[in-house]
């Protein structure tokens, strides 16, 4: 006699598809989706049109994508407006901006962080109330002193008033207020200096907001116009956002192509900073807590 099998009961109300997306997490990705796509198209826009020319970029209705692609406006930067010129001054002025900050912002942040000394917190309270202070409030009396100086038109008048800035100092004494003291003091022990302490204990554990100061520095003095503009007197020490403004400007009208090139010029070693030092920035912004 076979035993007879018994049928396996499926549930009916097995939750669909849509339902087990909406319990999900879905709603957010989508929406964030969307934010994303809002977020990047000028760059696809500006990619696009610095090889468009400027009959299509002008064309009604606008298309996205170009008819007839070329490198015409990108040749015209580096055989015509002299490019290589204005990266090289761009080049120099950023990066010997962020090795300043690097350097004299650590070291006023670990003597504001971790040394004890008349006035610290009036210094420190000095450099909050600085934050909060517009660029442009300080634009002539800083004009001002860099012409009495004889330093205009020249890297120095570039470089030397961003060399020590107030978000950089803050960054970096919030990070090494973190720092355990211990490590300091076993060095103290050991006769070590305060420089070498610095130099072989300090900064080695700095990376991450190092890096974050970097990128924000870099991102500061590459796009910098204004204070460039006044500076800069002649041709030779224009910076590139400068020589975006001047040279993207024709008879008649914007020359929207060659405008759109330079842009894309620009843009491009932020973008690659930004990518190869992400993670050390996320990891900055997240442990001295800027918000």
């Amino acid at each position: 006699m076979t035993a007879m099998t018994q049928p396996v009961d499926v549930p009916e109300n097995r939750p669909s598809l849509w339902n087990r997306f909406l319990k999900a997490r879905g709603p957010v990705y989508c929406v964030l989706a969307v934010i994303g796509v809002v977020w990047i198209f000028p760059f696809v826009w500006m990619a696009l049109g610095s090889v468009k020319t400027q009959r299509e970029i002008l064309a009604i209705p606008p298309k996205l994508l170009p008819e007839h692609a070329t490198l015409e406006n990108f040749t015209k930067w580096f055989q015509e407006l002299n490019f290589g010129s204005y990266f090289s001054n761009s080049l120099i002025v950023a990066v010997i901006t962020v090795l300043g900050n690097i350097v004299f912002c650590s070291m006023v942040g670990y003597a504001l962080a971790k040394m004890k000394f008349a006035g610290k917190n009036i210094v420190f309270g000095a450099v909050m109330v600085t934050l909060m202070v517009p660029s442009v409030a300080t634009f002539v009396p800083l004009f001002v002193v860099v012409s009495n100086m004889g330093l205009s038109n020249t890297y120095a008048a570039l470089i030397l008033p961003f060399l020590t800035q107030p978000i950089g100092v803050f960054l970096m004494r919030q990070f090494i207020a973190g720092i355990p003291d211990a490590l300091m003091e076993a060095a103290r022990i050991d006769g070590a200096g305060e420089l070498r302490i610095f130099f072989q204990i300090i900064l080695p554990q700095c990376g991450p907001a190092m890096a974050t100061l970097a990128i924000l520095t870099f991102l500061s003095s590459w796009n910098n116009f204004l204070w460039p503009l006044v500076a800069a007197q002649t041709d030779d020490m224009y910076t590139l956002p400068v020589a975006l403004s001047l040279y993207s400007t024709g008879q008649n009208a914007t020359n929207y192509s060659v405008l759109l090139a330079g842009a894309v010029l620009i843009i491009t070693p932020i973008l690659l900073l930004f990518v190869f030092l992400q993670r050390y920035f996320i990891q900055g912004v997240a442990m001295t807590g800027i918000k």
